[in-house]
């Protein structure tokens, strides 16, 4: 092939070679941001460390779009404090304030009764049916901190899905394209 078909063949081998470093590095990056995820998962003993706010049901002290920083302690659950719960059949997790706590004497364990902040009546039509309280396993954590209107940027990607692969698509344009 000669010089010129040597070169060319250079010049594609360079290429390839940027395009996996890309691809390396971003997945570097991604699995870095899942270590963080466990990481903090097993520092907060919350299955959910990080939440957004998808409601206005606790308005004034939270609006839809925080975040929510969790924690989940051995300490029992009080009246007043805000807690994230899952519901049995349901996926999105809620976040309410604990009205109520009802501690069962046979065996010290404690059930709690929610409530959102700006909602008229308690959560007992939000639960399973015939379910009146919530147990321990249904608390996903404890709210510990916030952060204002910083998971919009979730919510708009949740709700409007093609912004979503928009920014997908013009990230990976931009590392493919970038040039180091």
């Amino acid at each position: 092939m000669g010089f010129v078909g040597d070169t060319v063949d250079s010049i594609k081998s360079l290429q390839i070679r940027q395009v996996l470093t890309r691809a390396v590095s971003l997945g570097m990056i991604v699995t870095s941001a899942l270590i963080i995820w466990k990481a903090l998962m097993c520092i907060t003993g919350s299955e959910s460390p990080v939440v957004v706010v998808l409601s206005g049901s606790m308005e004034p002290g939270f609006k839809r779009g925080d975040i929510l920083f969790l924690h989940m302690s051995k300490d029992p659950i009080r009246a007043g404090e805000i807690v994230v719960f899952n519901i049995d059949g349901r996926e999105i997790p809620i976040v309410h304030r604990v009205i109520k706590v009802h501690e069962r004497g046979d065996t010290g364990e404690v059930d709690v009764l929610t409530k959102g902040d700006n909602n008229y009546g308690d959560d007992r039509l939000l639960y399973a049916h015939g379910q009146l309280w919530l147990q321990r396993h249904h608390i996903m954590g404890r709210a510990v901190g916030f952060l204002p209107y910083v998971g919009w940027v979730t919510i708009i990607m949740t709700e409007k899905p093609i912004i979503k692969y928009i920014l997908i698509g013009a990230l990976g344009l931009l590392v493919i394209t970038s040039k180091e």
